[in-house]
């Protein structure tokens, strides 16, 4: 069958459940919740919140999400006990995965039973969940280092008994798109069927797609790839294959990137750069070759619109940029100049990229003015800084310039540069409002003047900046990037430069 006549593909989200089990990460109630709003939003079908036999703040987090009265399905993971199933209810869930031993290894080695033992246990579990109501999905852990025909009667055994759908499991990531195909294919002659792949040879997404074409309805995936080892198959990398090369239409993409970003704050694992559909890197141009092509035409080098993903396309500087990537850079900062500066400026970028050094917009900008000749006053300029952290509560002070006046401001936080950051909105006013869109400390050196570079990205009415700073000391870098930051988003804003408030 091919790809394209499916009718309909659905989105099992287990990043609550399975991404969790990634090592480090540790979602609070409150999150879990943030994310189950985000995956109604971009439109997931069901939500696999967590599993309610690990605790009683399990128990809690997957309430709290059933309590929002989402449209999707919000399950549970279950273990092959009725005492899982039982916890699964006191959280009023809509259904839950039950896992059973498919693999002689985990039969044996693991649950340390008989293939016989357990369809009997198979058939007894999805009646005891169908009998209290519940949608039920069983899952053959281990199921792609299955005897192929064992994990076939341990599914018709479970369809008989009432389950809604079963589920391939490639627990460990050890199956190719060719044995996903096989193994699919016989289970979808027995009735509805999900696909549960990882990616510990990076054939995540290639096992998903073989798995649907051979008749999966539902894939379980995870939000930016989390999970254990390697991880689960991504859901936005899921969603975009299927929707732009076969047609398959499942979540709303334009959704998938903040929803990425969400994930990525929540749980504390950043986004690699080079990351398909929401790393930095994915719509961003250095190249000269490759900016001016995609400047005469957005298609020339992506195979998608950004804004299909959220997403907007981004201009890099650096040792590879041309002059039509520097006039457009500078046409994005309202900044002329004739084609000799920019020639000009675009040399002093590729000789600033030589050195090894990632051109910044503040960069790029300092470079413009000492060609041109346009020098310009600060608008805010950071004068001092204290910040203290040995006690309870950090504090930090500063004094800044503000459109010419002396300002002077405290603030609190949760570390140094937290308290110091507070204390510069504090001094600046509403002007401060940015949005903070990156912060990423970019290189540590070694020994006694050892120094770290601090790079933050700051949006204020939809024009954006990115500044580095180096200095010996964190906060001190940090603080200074964002207040340069500032400084050029309000060069040309005097009226926003209302006096601190009181």
């Amino acid at each position: 069958m091919p790809l394209e006549d499916t009718s309909t593909v659905e989105i099992l989200d287990t990043t609550l459940r399975d991404g969790e089990q990634a090592p480090g990460v540790s979602l609070s109630p409150a999150q879990k919740v943030d994310i189950a709003r985000a995956l109604e939003r971009a439109g997931v079908d069901v939500i696999e919140a967590g599993s309610a036999c690990t605790g009683a703040g399990e128990r809690e987090a997957i309430s709290r999400v059933t309590d929002l009265e989402l449209d999707a399905t919000v399950t549970s993971f279950c273990r092959g006990l009725e005492g899982d199933i039982e916890l699964a209810l006191e959280c009023d869930v809509d259904g839950v995965h039950l896992v059973v031993p498919a693999s002689d290894r985990h039969v044996e080695g693991k649950v340390g039973t008989t293939r016989e033992d357990v369809l009997e246990m198979t058939a007894e579990l999805v009646e005891y969940a169908t009998a209290h109501g519940l949608w039920v999905e069983v899952i053959g852990e281990d199921g792609s280092r299955a005897d192929l025909d064992f994990l076939e009667d341990v599914m018709a055994t479970a369809l008989d008994a009432g389950a809604d759908r079963t589920c391939f499991a490639d627990t460990v990531g050890h199956a190719g798109p060719e044995q996903t195909a096989e193994a699919v294919a016989r289970l979808a002659a027995l009735g509805p069927v999900s696909a549960h792949t990882h990616d510990d040879l990076g054939l995540g997404v290639a096992n998903a797609l073989a798995a649907v074409q051979s008749g999966a309805s539902l894939v379980h995936c995870t939000v930016n790839g989390l999970g254990e080892r390697a991880g689960n198959v991504a859901l936005e990398e899921v969603a975009i294959a299927l929707e732009h090369v076969y047609g398959v239409e499942t979540v709303a993409l334009e959704e998938l990137y903040d929803l990425a970003q969400l994930v990525a704050r929540s749980t504390g694992v950043e986004l690699p750069p080079n990351k398909a559909v929401i790393g930095q890197n994915a719509f961003t141009h250095e190249s000269g070759i490759h900016t001016d092509g995609t400047l005469k035409d957005d298609k020339m080098y992506e195979p998608y619109p950004p804004e299909t993903v959220g997403r907007e396309r981004r201009l890099a500087l650096g040792k590879h940029t041309g002059r039509a990537g520097v006039r457009a850079a500078l046409e994005e900062h309202d900044v002329g100049a004739t084609d000799e500066q920019v020639a000009a400026i675009a040399t002093r970028v590729t000789e600033l990229g030589d050195k090894g050094k990632r051109v910044t917009d503040a960069d790029l900008l300092a470079i413009a003015e000492d060609v041109t000749g346009n020098d310009r006053d600060r608008t805010v300029e950071l004068l001092d800084l204290t910040a203290v952290s040995g006690g309870e509560v950090p504090t930090a002070s500063v004094r800044l310039t503000v459109g010419g006046d002396e300002r002077v401001a405290s603030g609190t936080g949760s570390g140094p540069v937290d308290a110091a950051v507070s204390a510069v909105r504090s001094a600046i006013g509403s002007a401060a409002d940015a949005d903070l869109e990156a912060y990423h400390v970019d290189a540590v050196t070694g020994g006694t003047d050892a120094v770290v570079t601090v790079e933050v990205t700051m949006t204020r009415n939809d024009r954006s900046v990115t500044v580095a700073r180096s200095e010996s000391d964190i906060t001190n870098a940090s603080v200074h990037a964002m207040v340069d930051a500032l400084d050029r988003l309000l060069e040309d804003d005097t009226q926003a430069l209302t006096p601190a408030d009181d």
